[in-house]
C-alpha cells in the first residue's frame, strides 16, 4: 500500500507531491496541520521544506531508508520512521509530537 493509501485509509485528506518546487508550492496554496516528509526527493533533500514548515510551526516527521543519523542539528528532535513502515508506525510518530 502507499503512504497515501495509509493515511486515506486513517481519515486523512493527504496532499501529495513528488518535488520540492511543489511542495512549496502547496505550502503556500494551503494550510496544514502534519506533515510526512521523505527525506530523499530525486537528487536532493526536503531539508528546505522541513525548515519552512517548522517556520510555520506546522509539526512534522520524516521518512527515510536511512534513519535519523543524516538529519542535521536543527532536526535532531524530529521523529524519523523508517522504510518499510505502515500507520502503525505513522500514527505513533504523529502522536509523539501532538500538543
Amino acid at each position: 500500500m502507499t503512504t497515501e493509501d495509509l493515511l486515506i485509509d486513517a481519515g486523512a485528506d493527504p496532499t501529495t507531491v513528488s518535488t520540492i518546487a511543489d511542495a512549496e508550492d502547496a505550502l503556500m496554496a494551503r494550510s496544514f496541520d502534519l506533515a510526512l516528509l521523505d527525506v530523499n526527493v530525486g537528487q536532493t533533500n526536503s531539508y528546505a521544506v522541513a525548515t519552512a514548515l517548522k517556520a510555520r510551526g506546522i509539526r512534522f516527521i520524516f521518512a527515510t531508508g536511512y534513519g535519523d543519523a543524516l538529519h542535521g542539528d536543527a532536526f535532531a528532535g524530529v521523529p524519523t520512521i523508517t522504510k518499510p513502515y505502515d500507520l502503525a508506525d505513522i500514527e505513533s510518530a504523529f502522536a509523539s509530537i501532538q500538543d
